[in-house]
């Protein structure tokens, strides 16, 4: 479903021709400044001078390719590039590098970068290598009688000889191949049932603990944002999933104020003592995910044309649980959750509909407008609770708005967030990981637009104007204690024909963008 199982060779030394003569596929990077560093590398002359030809000609083709004169006809892809390209354009030349063997059946391919400074050149490795995994990454497939390529075994790569052999890459593609695969799956095959089977299973393989708040915990707790979405769907299996992953060192210290919450173990309700801080935040990062696993807008009904595809509206929780996989792959030294809003939005007698009043679990009363904004009901009351305890930074992840779309289009993310100062920070993490975001306004007068005559808030407004603006102005009022908070509207979750180093059109947006964010610039330790 998601595990890399890629052998990873690497020499700082160049290529003989013997060892290329022994693949069938090349990748080659060059530089457009130090062609005489270029020129030591076997047929570099023969690449330089067709690219040289080609730029003469005005094609302005980034890659190029075509076989080797040796007894295995090596093909060879190739790009010859300025060593300060934008992280956005390399990983797209990247992925088309490797598309150009995807057809082939590997079992190996050579990759190799010359004429570029030591930092350099581990950047683009990087981003190759982020390529190849996105590529090589298996989607689920119900074609009759496909056969599949010879899956890539091994990648031998010179040029460089990095003593991390690009782990942190490893994690990410596998993180984003999770958040893709699970987002691909048919609706049938992905409701909230089978989700939280399939999250039991990772819990097991990754050493997580797993808690299911479902419908009579959620009862409990007065989590009615959540449950009018929910109540619609014959089968009750709907429910918030809370992940847990430790630090190696150990659980950090807690303040031992105690609160009852309610677990299911094995099928069965039991309640628990957990502690709650009475001020101090605890060093815990929360990541949470919008998981409709199908919504046909609910009493607002959709059109055809845009219920299509809503299997994939389950995406934000599918990055957040992509994140937090290669979080905890990584073995970061802070504690990290993973929070899920699983649930389907149905249409039946017992839908919610426009102007009931209902109340979540903080105590606020909601008037519904619109059954279609199911997203930021159960994304409110999931911040509720995951919030309630404190923690440093809370990420949220969701498809959430068309308003965003329309805004950005699809090569880009829109975020929001309570604290201005990591304005910069989410920026520049966009340019330098190549998930490009951009940030949007969370002004208080927004809020006039949400005013309700009957209840404390309305869901969204009618008119839809800024949208996305409201929904998160709408989110941001559950999120307690002032908890430091980042709103992620992915906008750019499907995009046609692939997105930077990502071939499908389903990207798995904001895996490599948070631990960017989190690792680079180091966000959750400001």
């Amino acid at each position: 479903m998601y595990k890399i199982r890629i052998k990873l060779k690497q020499s700082a030394a160049a290529p003989r021709k013997s060892e290329i003569a022994g693949h069938t596929a090349w990748i080659a990077l060059l530089s457009q400044e130090q062609e005489a560093n270029s020129r030591r590398w076997p047929y570099s002359a023969k690449l330089l001078a067709r690219w040289a030809t080609q730029q003469n000609r005005g094609g302005g083709t980034e890659v190029l390719g075509f076989d080797l004169p040796n007894e295995v006809g090596t093909h060879v892809s190739y790009a010859c590039i300025k060593p300060d390209i934008g992280s956005f354009e390399l990983l797209g030349i990247a992925r088309r590098l490797f598309a150009a063997h995807r057809e082939r059946a590997l079992s190996s391919l050579l990759v190799s970068i010359a004429g570029f400074d030591e930092k350099t050149t581990e950047r683009l490795a990087e981003a190759l290598l982020a390529a190849i995994y996105a590529g090589s990454a298996q989607m689920p497939n119900y074609k009759s009688g496909q056969k599949r390529s010879t899956k890539l075994r091994e990648i031998h790569l010179y040029g460089i000889e990095a003593e991390h052999g690009f782990a942190r890459t490893r994690c990410e593609g596998e993180g984003n191949a999770l958040a893709r695969y699970l987002s691909c799956l048919p609706p049938n095959e992905l409701g909230p049932a089978a989700y939280l089977k399939i999250l039991q299973t990772l819990s097991k393989e990754q050493d997580w603990q797993l808690e299911f708040y479902d419908i009579a915990a959620l009862k409990e707790k007065k989590a009615g944002a959540f449950l009018a979405v929910a109540q619609a769907s014959a089968e009750q299996d709907a429910g918030i999933a809370r992940l847990s992953y430790q630090p190696p060192e150990g659980q950090p210290p807690q303040d031992q104020t105690q609160t009852q919450q309610t677990q299911r173990v094995g099928g069965k309700l039991k309640e628990i003592l957990l502690g709650e801080p009475a001020g101090a935040r605890q060093k815990k990062l929360v990541l949470a995910g919008k998981g409709i696993c199908y919504d046909t807008g609910g009493t607002n009904l959709k059109s055809a044309k845009h219920m299509y595809g809503m299997h994939e509206d389950m995406q934000g929780s599918a990055v957040a649980l992509g994140s937090f996989l290669a979080l905890s792959q990584q073995r970061v030294d802070f504690a990290v959750e993973c929070w899920l809003a699983l649930a389907t939005n149905h249409i039946g007698p017992k839908a919610y509909k426009p102007n009931d009043v209902i109340r979540a679990a903080d105590g606020s009363s909601i008037e519904i407008v619109h059954t279609d904004a199911e997203g930021r009901m159960v994304l409110a009351d999931t911040l509720v609770l995951a919030s309630r305890e404190r923690p440093a930074l809370i990420i949220d992840y969701a498809t959430l708005t068309g308003a965003c779309v329309q805004a950005l289009g699809t090569g880009y993310s829109g975020v929001f967030t309570n604290r201005d100062v990591y304005m910069p920070s989410l920026i520049q993490a966009g340019r330098d990981s190549g998930e490009r975001i951009w940030p949007f306004p969370l002004d208080a007068d927004y809020d006039k637009g949400l005013q309700s005559n009957i209840a404390d808030v309305k869901q969204c407004a009618l008119e839809a104007e800024a949208d996305h603006i409201l929904a998160a102005r709408f989110l941001q009022r559950f999120v307690k204690h002032n908890t430091p908070w980042i709103h992620i509207d992915l906008a750019a979750g499907n995009n046609k024909g692939g997105l930077a180093h990502v071939p499908t059109d389903t990207t798995g947006f904001g895996v490599r963008y948070t631990l960017n964010l989190l690792l680079d610039k180091e966000i959750f330790r400001t």
